[in-house]
């Protein structure tokens, strides 16, 4: 599973993150005339951070900043954030701006990082905006101190409350909305805030319909309110810092992508290896990839799942992007039959739908 997103969001908000900017460089600075981006993974991965040149100006994650910009003019708010490339995802502690990870700031280094990861956060246009709109609401708290108001605490809970290392989601809880994956709302009293911030913030979301039946709305109507109370009012607080700028970052990309997978492989989910091993033992080179089975499959065999079990299709459909990855990983492929091949993944799918509905899915690390 590229994850429970063993780590979904590493680092999405309040220093939660590993420094990336410590120890020696792995290979001496390149010529900076080389391009860069002609070169193969195996010679790009000996390059440092801080000699790719990466700048915001003129790239998509610059438009997409744009478009952020005029959402909260929409909104009607005065409040704007600023932000910076870095090695992830996060809004320091107090700091009215957030950190983009750098390898959004070019298609070859997206390429890499899919090569590395299997997946690049943020890297399409839709998900690059929830994560956006989610690390504006860190931000907008922090200008306006917001967290250390009661009616925040009574809304949202203790921002105080310790940040775990991994959180146990209820898949059917209708407390919380959903903007990113893995029900992250449900992390900690501060995601929740930005979750609820970043559902109110999206154009066209329609809300009030979507989440008319859940107690969660009483939270984003919450935000309604206070936004229009602060919509003209000057930040409070005001900060110009750019936390572990990847202009600084001397580490070369091989280093990053091997602290990174040490994220990931420290509890590998083997139990899940198996099931999939089991169901997937093709040792016929010219065999279908499980992956790419799965991929193929994955309207038609969640649609049905959902119908005919009664789980919720959201559910469904995030175990196999659970499953898709691992398979990926593990090079696995098709023993025999597709049609045998599809019922077997649809009884592995409903059971591991199960364990998440009764509590046997695993927690998600941070």
């Amino acid at each position: 599973m590229a994850g429970p997103r063993d780590g979904t969001s590493t680092g999405r908000s309040k220093t939660r993150k590993k420094k990336m900017g410590g120890g020696r460089a792995l290979a001496r600075r390149p010529p900076r005339a080389l391009d860069w981006t002609a070169l193969p993974d195996d010679e790009l991965l000996d390059w440092r951070l801080c000699d790719l040149g990466l700048e915001l100006e003129g790239t998509a994650l610059q438009e997409r900043l744009d478009q952020l910009d005029n959402e909260l003019e929409r909104a009607g708010l005065r409040f704007r954030p600023y932000a910076w490339l870095s090695s992830d995802w996060f809004t320091p502690d107090g700091a009215t701006g957030f950190a983009i990870p750098f390898f959004l700031a070019h298609t070859r280094l997206m390429r890499l990082e899919r090569a590395q990861m299997l997946e690049v956060e943020g890297g399409t246009h839709e998900w690059c905006m929830k994560l956006l709109r989610h690390e504006t609401a860190h931000a907008i708290d922090n200008a306006y101190r917001m967290h250390r108001q009661r009616r925040w605490r009574d809304t949202f809970g203790r921002f105080s409350e310790p940040y775990r290392a991994s959180y146990t989601p209820d898949p059917t809880s209708r407390d919380f909305v959903q903007n990113l994956d893995y029900w992250y709302a449900q992390s900690h009293p501060a995601e929740d805030w930005a979750e609820t911030f970043a559902i109110w913030l999206r154009p066209g979301g329609r809300w009030r319909k979507r989440y008319a039946s859940w107690p969660a709305i009483e939270k984003i109507e919450f935000v309604d309110g206070w936004m229009k109370e602060i919509a003209d009012q000057a930040p409070p607080v005001r900060t110009r810092s750019k936390l572990e700028s990847v202009a600084r970052l001397k580490i070369t990309l091989r280093e990053y992508y091997s602290r990174k997978r040490s994220v990931y492989d420290d509890e590998a989910p083997t139990v899940l290896d198996r099931q999939l091993r089991d169901l997937f033992s093709g040792t016929d080179p010219n065999a279908e990839l499980a992956s790419a089975f799965l991929r193929r499959q994955r309207r038609e065999l969640g649609a049905r799942i959902a119908r005919r079990t009664g789980q919720n299709l959201y559910l469904v459909d995030h175990v196999l992007r659970e499953m898709i990855p691992r398979c990926r990983k593990l090079r696995l492929r098709l023993a025999g039959d597709e049609r045998e091949a599809a019922l077997d993944a649809a009884i592995l799918l409903t059971a591991l739908g199960m364990q998440f509905l009764y509590g046997g899915h695993p927690e998600y690390k941070r």
